[in-house]
């Protein structure tokens, strides 16, 4: 799916830097980014949202945009950027556009719509819902009167009437079906007090595909789905049954006027592993029988679905450093390739007829922006949200291939300092480590406060980004090896790249640190407790006890799956003890900064504290600083901001 050039003078091989174009922290936390892309069931036009900071809560807005779908016309934004606009999603005519937006009420999203018949500046958005506990997702029906919604229960914090009966203490999410001419809400009950995370209409207007969980909760919400028909006219419910872990995407297909429902789930038989593409034909009563995995033995690893009215569903496949884009082929039952394009692909939308669809792309160079096209391309640009860093030069990014000190092959990145070339080296070096595990670096532009690998390179560092096993993008066995061993030969895996920068010259084996975020954090917590190479390191809502993480974080059975156990099985030594970075906290010499959100459920800040009171213990040197408000991301501007200094300060002083 080949993708339009970048301009000539966006990336380190156009002329010198200009006067005043040096990268700040104000211009990284202040660049807005497209997100969300939806093309309209005729094909002919994009809805995107535009994502920026400057509203009065320091907190990220979103502004809706619409440009058609060949680039015919400069993008039109629809509404005020002063609210949370979020999730477009086109009425089945193609002339209206529903979305959500917190504008009423802050933090609490409802139903807006916007009709495509004026040619004002700012469109005239129409509130749908006053949903108390707020629209979590919505999906407008075929018969053009109806609205699915997922909406919560209401919730109790009025006179502090908020005690939490833990097993009950999260909102439930019900399927709601919105009446657009009356406004009335209908519960489907037949779901019961199941939580419900997706659906989709059948394509030629029939049942919902609905995904629940048991509770609300991760864990044990993620291992508990089950799969649902729902009739949107009776509100009747049939139960197909229970489906993999993670399941999500459910896609309605049809083949020689048989319907089957595929979705997505973690490899049947694992709780961490690979995505797969799993396929059922729902009976007409009972549960369904003989689920297929259609991308078994695949040497790349599916990471969406998206179902195509007029024909078999597409899908994005992470593929090593790149993207590809396939076909279900519905008589082989397997995916075909279609095109592979460098760097990321995401937020895959389709026409009703999958000739067209629309997408966020990013290369080496340019940060996510939407395109759209034929499905076999060539796609055109829509958005071009960051006009302003073209005149930084960036540091050069190179694709890294090279061999794990068993001979399994590994990919990774490098990003040299900007100015600077493979001949000027030495440089201070600066690893960072993906979270996830599953996950993977792609070779796209990464400029944030997680992925700040240009920002470091714009102070002078090298960056080595590296893809160790127990990531995406090179099938189910290498995504699965981590099970119970993290630590283990994912941690030799990034030395081995190391290594070979050190080796090659690029590197300064005096000047080394590493840094993550989530996973990372703990692999940069587990590193400086295995060796003194580094100088410097950065641990980023890191896990420093999987025990302690298995039994107090949002994915508990998963994260104990990874570390090995709970801690609770038995009076132990116990398994995760030795993946636990707290368990080497006596060997730590390296100076560690630490951050963490204060409200992180799903790394927890007593993970933090605890790390950073062995090191105290220890006399380490270390600076531990808590972002109050936050949960395991950063989203207010002045947290931001903090940190990306915070971050360039600690390898400044150490490397």
């Amino acid at each position: 799916m080949p993708l339009p050039a970048p301009p000539p003078t966006h990336g380190p091989t156009g002329p010198a830097e200009p006067a005043g174009s040096r990268l700040t922290a104000d211009m990284v936390v202040d660049v807005a980014a497209a997100v969300a892309p939806a093309i309209s069931p005729d094909g002919r036009l994009v809805a995107y949202v535009v994502v920026a900071n400057g509203g009065g809560d320091g907190r990220p807005h979103g502004s809706l945009w619409v440009t058609t779908a060949d680039g015919s016309t400069s993008p039109r934004r629809l509404t005020d950027g002063t609210a949370r606009d979020l999730a477009p999603k086109w009425a089945p005519d193609s002339a209206s556009l529903f979305f959500t937006s917190d504008r009423e009420e802050p933090g609490a999203a409802q139903l807006q719509r916007i009709r495509l018949d004026g040619d004002e500046d700012i469109a005239k958005a129409e509130a749908l819902t006053r949903w108390h506990g707020g629209i979590s997702d919505h999906c407008p029906l075929l018969d053009g009167r109806t609205v699915a919604l997922l909406a919560e229960d209401e919730r109790r914090e009025a006179g502090r009437d908020d005690v939490k009966v833990w097993g009950r203490h999260l909102p439930v999410t019900r399927l709601r079906l919105l009446d657009l001419e009356t406004g009335v809400l209908r519960t489907v009950d037949g779901l019961r007090d199941r939580h419900v995370v997706g659906l989709a209409q059948r394509p030629d207007g029939g049942p919902l595909a609905v995904l629940s969980w048991s509770t609300p909760e991760l864990d044990p919400g993620v291992v508990t789905a089950e799969l649902h028909v729902v009739d949107p006219v009776t509100a009747g419910v049939h139960d197909l049954g229970p489906v993999g872990v993670e399941a999500q995407s459910p896609a309605w297909w049809n083949h020689d006027g048989i319907w089957h429902l595929a979705h997505l789930a973690v490899t049947p038989g694992h709780l961490v592993g690979e995505l797969a593409v799993m396929d059922t034909v729902p009976p007409a009563t009972g549960p369904a029988v003989g689920q297929r995995n259609l991308t078994a033995g695949m040497s790349v690893s599916p990471a969406e679905l998206v179902q195509v009215a007029d024909g078999p569903p597409l899908a994005l496949f992470a593929d090593g450093l790149d993207t590809a884009l396939y076909r279900l082929h519905p008589d082989s039952l397997r995916f075909h390739q279609i095109s592979c394009t460098p760097g990321m692909l995401a937020g895959l939308t389709a026409n009703r007829s999958g000739e067209t669809v629309a997408l966020l792309a990013s290369t080496a160079y340019e940060p996510r922006n939407v395109h759209a096209g034929p499905t076999g391309g060539p796609l055109v640009r829509l958005s071009d949200t960051m006009p302003e860093l073209r005149g930084i030069c960036w540091g050069v990014q190179e694709r890294l291939g090279y061999q794990a000190s068993d001979g399994l092959p590994l990919d990774g990145l490098l990003i040299l300092p900007a100015g600077r070339s493979r001949d000027d080296g030495p440089f201070p070096l600066v690893t960072l480590v993906h979270g996830g595990p599953y996950f993977r670096h792609a070779d796209e532009f990464t400029l944030s406060v997680v992925d700040c690998g240009q920002w470091l390179a714009t102070a002078g560092y090298a960056v080595f980004l590296a893809n160790p096993r127990g990531g995406s993008g090179h099938g189910h066995a290498f995504a699965a090896t981590v099970v119970g061993a993290v630590g283990g030969d994912e941690w030799t895996d990034i030395l081995s790249g190391i290594d070979l920068l050190v080796a090659q010259g690029v590197a300064d084996p005096e000047r080394l640190g590493i840094s993550g975020w989530s996973h990372g954090g703990f692999m940069a917590a587990w590193a400086v407790g295995h060796t003194d190479r580094f100088k410097a390191a950065l641990m980023g809502a890191g896990i420093s006890d999987w025990g302690m993480q298995a039994g107090t974080g949002d994915w508990g059975i998963v994260d104990a799956a990874l570390g090995g156990g709970t801690g609770w099985e038995s009076p132990g030594p116990h398994a995760h003890d030795l993946h636990s970075p707290l368990s080497y906290a006596s060997r730590i010499r390296t100076p560690v900064l630490i951050l963490h959100g204060e409200e992180d459920t799903n790394v927890p800040l007593g993970q933090a504290i605890h790390f950073h009171r062995a090191l105290r213990h220890f006399g380490v040197e270390h600076e531990f600083v808590v972002y109050p408000r936050e949960g395991h991301g950063l989203q207010e501007r002045a947290h931001q901001l903090d940190a990306l200094r915070r971050i360039r300060a600690w390898y400044d002083r150490w490397l």
